[in-house]
């Protein structure tokens, strides 16, 4: 899926989204996934002093967490990165 795309999909539907494309939008604004501890992924950014936890539900992410990323992405004014 094309990046604005799925971006576009998290905005509009925080519900309905896939583990797989969750940290897939969080590397894509430059989140490094930090460890690992049961279902809990714990994502870093180098400019952004907050965690982000994902965790995967059967495939599915928590929408609250869906929500808390984007929060943070735009709390940090983060840009896409254009690496992938």
């Amino acid at each position: 899926m094309k990046k604005r795309k799925l971006l576009q999909k998290l905005l509009s539907s925080p519900k309905n989204v896939r583990f797989s494309e969750a940290t897939a939008c969080a590397e894509m604004f430059g989140f490094q996934l930090s460890r690992i501890k049961g279902s809990h992924h714990i994502y870093t950014h180098h400019e952004v002093r907050e965690l982000v936890n994902l965790q995967d539900v059967n495939g599915w992410a928590k929408p609250y967490q869906i929500k808390q990323l984007l929060s943070i992405i735009e709390k940090y004014n983060l840009k896409m990165e254009d690496k992938k």
